[in-house]
């Protein structure tokens, strides 16, 4: 008897659906709670509807049969950063308490770790999963950036740019797509940023002390990229290596890199 091998994508499918539908009723819980105007809506309905289309165009492509316990994580913490954007929109116009805008930020924050450990513990970790979930955390540092930029400057903005710059920057030159081992001090600072941001988002300190943490989370991560960069140039460009190692020009022995790191881009933070 012959096995059915076809691939039904529709229940895969179902989850970037529902996902936006519980995106649209965050939204109308935040504009009843806080009376969110015209620019936090249309910017949270722009981000639930990118969010299903991007997510559904890239479970089609992977073929996954499953989106899985680790997923769902990512995209309820997708639907929170959704939430935090539409009140850093929302704050250009009017003042949404900022204990919302924390407690939101906080609990994605958290919820940062939950997901990779439900995939490493249930053995479903995958490609787009890790994809799904460094884009996340990397557009939830872009809209901190944001908000705590309008208090302290446009300089702030270098914190959520950065990573996109260097995959900008990687289509140019294809030696920053090289494979980077892992490190315990890179995925520190990728962590730090987002709870420096949202300390001095928080306006807890006074202004010098809001200055100085995000100066440390943007110097942090300056030297984590200028590390990294420095390294993939090294290791791409033969003549580079040799004059930094002494070495004779033959291949370098290939460091181990942790699954997780397979799974992901050159640059995780």
């Amino acid at each position: 008897m012959a096995l059915n091998n076809t691939y039904d994508a529709r229940p895969v499918q179902q989850e970037p659906a529902v996902g936006a539908g519980v995106q649209i009723l965050l939204l109308a819980l935040l504009g009843t709670a806080i009376g969110m105007g015209p620019a936090g809506w249309l910017t949270g309905l722009v981000f639930a509807i990118a969010t299903w289309a991007v997510l559904s165009r890239a479970l089609h492509r992977s073929r996954l049969r499953t989106f899985g316990a680790a997923n769902r994580v990512t995209l309820g913490r997708a639907t929170l950063v959704g939430g935090v954007t539409a009140l850093v929109a929302d704050s250009f116009e009017s003042s949404p308490p900022v204990s919302l805008l924390v407690g939101l930020t906080a609990v994605a924050l958290i919820l940062d770790g939950v997901d990779g450990k439900v995939a490493r513990r249930t053995g479903t970790s995958t490609a787009l999963g890790a994809r799904f979930d460094m884009e996340v955390d990397a557009f939830l540092i872009l809209v901190l950036s944001v908000y705590v930029a309008m208090s302290l400057g446009p300089w702030v903005l270098l914190i959520g740019g950065m990573r996109y710059a260097f995959v900008a920057a990687a289509r140019v030159l294809p030696w920053l797509n090289g494979q980077l081992p892992p490190s315990t001090a890179r995925k520190t600072v990728a962590a730090l940023q987002g709870v420096l941001l949202l300390l001095a988002g928080a306006d807890l300190l006074p202004a010098a002390g809001n200055f100085a943490v995000v100066l440390l989370a943007l110097g942090l991560l300056v030297w984590s990229f200028g590390r990294d960069v420095l390294w993939l140039y090294r290791t791409s460009h033969p003549r580079a290596r040799a004059g930094a190692t002494g070495d004779t020009g033959q291949s370098p022995v290939r460091l181990p890199v942790a699954v997780e790191d397979q799974l992901e881009p050159a640059r995780a933070a």
